[in-house]
């Protein structure tokens, strides 16, 4: 469409272009578990950020919401508002799949509830194994990635990576697997800015997504948590000075510290907001200014995993007594997994 904004894109290290911001599409978890689109509401959603001119678009098994997505995909197709090839599509594989002889046999089941031939970018979305009854399981997640690397060689995907992994995972699956991961997504917002992982996956060619990359901002869990508001004083000059909002001057620290932001709405005007990020650039000392908001609080903690020998984050001394959301822990560098 004539009225879609232009977004810059990133090229992985199989020659494919990333867009440089994708929208979010978990609904969250509630009472009675994964929050469920009604009404066709969230592919109402993705066909409206289409036209919008979002291009990349990040689900998950886990999710449940591949099936609207991959609809308002082949709904636009048919309008001839897009091409596949126009689109690119991140998914993640769940961890009760982790054996390798399931990862491709999952991932087509992917493609028949989406209606696609192929996505773009598959991620481990755990180093976690887990059994059907989510007792842990004993599967190397290098076992898992030679799965990946099978559905890559098949065609069911583009490209593949890791989410949710630290940078001594990271390593290994570097070191060990024979295709390199192409992206990996983890949590980042101005409270845990992943600074070290960041540049170690910039190092090695492989395109940072961030998630949650609003960080304290925003309500999480019908809460407000501790940290910067939408109010922040130092963020609100910096949005003054552009002419933006807070959120799109959170938004493009991420862009200009080489992040694929995933923000999440289902708010039209906010999709428009959060994709209007293109047309200016922070400088150096408002990134720095941003940075410091570094805490090390991070809000997808599942501490009820730790004992697993894969567990990717900092471990607590109680995780019964313990909150997994707005963890104080200490950076990557210091993590020991």
């Amino acid at each position: 469409m004539t009225d879609a904004l232009e977004v810059p894109k990133l090229k992985l290290n199989n020659g494919k272009m990333m867009p440089a911001i994708a929208l979010g599409t978990y609904l969250g978890f509630g009472q009675n578990g994964t929050i469920k689109s009604q009404n066709k509401k969230l592919r109402n959603v993705v066909m409206r950020a289409i036209d919008i001119g979002y291009r990349h678009f990040d689900t998950a098994f886990i999710y449940e919401t591949e099936e609207e997505i991959g609809e308002a995909i082949r709904m636009k197709i048919d309008e001839g508002v897009v091409k596949r090839d126009d689109i690119f599509v991140t998914t993640k594989l769940w961890n009760t799949h982790h054996k390798r002889e399931q990862v491709p046999l999952v991932l087509k089941q992917t493609l028949d509830i989406m209606g696609l031939n192929y996505v773009d970018l598959y991620l481990m979305h755990w180093p976690i194994g887990l059994n059907e009854d989510y007792t842990f399981s004993n599967v190397d997640f290098m076992e898992t990635w030679r799965g990946m690397e099978d559905a890559q060689r098949l065609g069911l995907t583009k490209a593949i990576g890791v989410s949710n992994f630290n940078a001594e995972q990271l390593k290994r699956v570097i070191e060990e697997g024979s295709i390199k991961p192409a992206a990996i997504q983890i949590e980042i917002h101005p409270q845990i800015t992943q600074a070290d992982l960041i540049e170690y996956a910039r190092s090695e060619g492989i395109v940072v997504m961030g998630y949650s990359p609003f960080g304290s901002l925003v309500m999480r869990f019908g809460m407000q948590f501790p940290g910067p508001k939408m109010d922040d004083p130092v963020l609100v000059e910096i949005a003054r000075k552009y002419n933006k909002t807070t959120a799109q001057v959170i938004l493009r620290w991420q862009v200009d510290r080489n992040v694929v932001p995933v923000p999440k709405t289902v708010n039209y005007e906010r999709l428009k907001e959060n994709i209007d990020i293109f047309d200016f650039k922070l400088e150096q000392q408002e990134i720095d200014k941003i940075n410091q908001y570094d805490s090390h609080v991070r809000y997808t903690f599942p501490t009820f995993w730790q004992t697993h020998p894969y567990y990717p984050f900092e471990k607590v001394d109680n995780p019964l007594s313990d909150p997994f959301i707005g963890r104080k822990v200490n950076s990557f560098s210091n993590t020991k997994s």
